[in-house]
């Protein structure tokens, strides 16, 4: 599991921060800790603690399973799904769903990435707890963040490769044994996390800035998972009450401005690195014909007429090899004068209004899952709501919403298809020969296995 060395190296990559400024200044700006950092210093005062969880979100927006690049959940997942094409070799695998044991984007970003932050956030957890010159209000963000941030891992890590070892301690030598725990004890333990994280951070974000989680990103994620473990009150309940915070959170309706830095629409953002705009933009918008990834032509044709998502979200690069289509979602691809404008976008509100309208749905109440359907098909430019639908209809719509709304992002539409059992239907006819009902799961990596022997591999591998 997560090695001594690997916690080692992980004391080198926390960023001091003492706050978020407003700014565009990136983490990257403040000094690092140097080598000889303890955990005695590490948590010795406000500053140094807060560092160890800034630390965490600067890691996630340089690079890997949560910066937006190549080997970001959103592409990977994308690929797997039918949002994304590969033009690139190391890609393949993903589009195809042919993904062998030993690749390593599954070792070193979707599966040690995720635990590396884990094993942080319990790191944290510890030291608060006998640390003696932190604040108790500093004591409540913290905590309440590092159970946010070990929830929000677990989820994907959960959702990517079902049964995995469930990690709650900084002992390397017990958790280098660990078995894979069951995926509703996962659950619960993502339940519990975000339960206490309600409870510990404030309603107001701590910074000008939406990039540190608040109460809400804690109960926009509760709500999520309440909707993927089929509680459909409860998520409808926290979905419920993240849009009825109407002085922080509002429906962006100019499509242009969805993904701006601190738009109404953000729940939680991570802030982009070195002085760059996102890496989404980075990768996505196409100046050359692709190397990485486009948009499937299929996806594309699939928008319902006007439906400006089509139209201000997607872009298209032609040149003597023929056009390609580009998630546009993010605007700007190089930063010019060093000017910020756009995070990555996280967790955002049209979400909550989707979950909603499926947990409604799925507790037959059709009428009010219609009024927050039309709501974001309204914000989409298609002005003539729909009536009179059955629950069953409804949950129809609110698939094909979910994904026009959220395709490349953080992997949702390949998560949908799998949670609502609809992955091969959709995915035998287009990845024909290459698919597999066991390829809804990926490959616990290799490596992994081999070091710890208690972890055992995913069917179909």
């Amino acid at each position: 599991m997560i090695m001594k060395t690997i916690y080692n190296k992980l004391l080198l990559f926390i960023v001091i921060v003492t706050s978020v400024h407003s700014s565009c200044k990136s983490f990257l700006d403040i000094d690092p800790p140097k080598d000889s950092a303890t955990p005695n210093e590490m948590f010795a005062n406000d500053a140094t603690a807060t560092s160890a969880i800034t630390g965490i979100y600067n890691r996630m927006g340089l690079s890997g399973a949560f910066s937006g690049n190549q080997n970001s959940i959103s592409v990977l997942c994308g690929l797997s799904a039918d949002e994304l094409r590969s033009y690139s070799s190391s890609l393949d695998v993903f589009y195809k769903n042919d993904l062998p044991t030993t690749n390593t984007t599954i070792e070193t970003r979707l599966w040690q990435e995720p635990y590396a932050y884990i094993y942080t956030a319990n790191a944290v957890l510890d030291g608060l707890k006998s640390a003696q010159g932190v604040s108790a209000k500093t004591k409540s963000q913290l905590e309440g963040e590092a159970k946010f941030v070990r929830a929000f891992c677990y989820f994907y890590l959960v959702n990517l490769f079902g049964d995995v070892p469930l990690i709650l301690i900084t002992d390397y030598s017990i958790n280098q044994q660990a078995g894979r725990s069951s995926k509703e004890d996962i659950y619960t333990q993502i339940i519990s996390d975000l339960i206490d994280a309600e409870n510990l951070l404030p309603s107001s974000y701590i910074t000008t800035e939406r990039v540190r989680p608040n109460k809400w990103t804690a109960t926009a994620l509760l709500s999520r998972t309440y909707l993927y473990t089929q509680k459909w009150g409860l998520a409808a309940q926290k979905a419920g009450e993240v849009i009825d915070q109407r002085t922080i959170y509002n429906i962006v309706d100019n499509l242009d401005q969805v993904f701006l830095k601190n738009s109404n629409e953000t729940i939680w953002q991570l802030m982009p690195t070195a002085g760059s705009n996102t890496k989404e933009g980075a990768l996505f918008i196409l100046t050359t014909a692709p190397t990485n990834v486009a948009l499937s032509p299929d996806f594309v044709t699939a928008f319902e007429t006007g439906d400006n998502r089509k139209t201000k979200w997607i872009s298209q690069f032609s040149n003597s090899t023929g056009t390609y289509s580009y998630p546009f979602k993010y605007k700007i691809r190089t930063t010019v004068n060093g000017i910020i404008s756009e995070y990555s976008m996280v967790l955002r509100l049209a979400e909550m209004y989707l979950i909603r309208a499926e947990a409604l749905a799925n507790l037959q109440q059709a009428d009010l899952a219609l009024a927050d359907i039309n709501l974001i098909r309204k914000r989409a430019g298609l002005i003539i709501p729909l009536a009179n639908l059955t629950s069953a209809q409804c949950l129809t719509e609110i698939e094909k919403q979910r994904r026009f709304e959220l395709f490349s992002e953080w992997g949702h539409r390949w998560l949908d298809l799998k949670r609502t059992n609809r992955a091969s239907a959709i995915l035998e006819p287009i990845k024909s020969s290459s698919w597999n009902d066991t390829d809804v799961l990926y490959p616990i990596p290799e490596n992994e296995r081999a070091r710890n022997q208690n972890i055992g591999q995913n069917l179909g591998y």
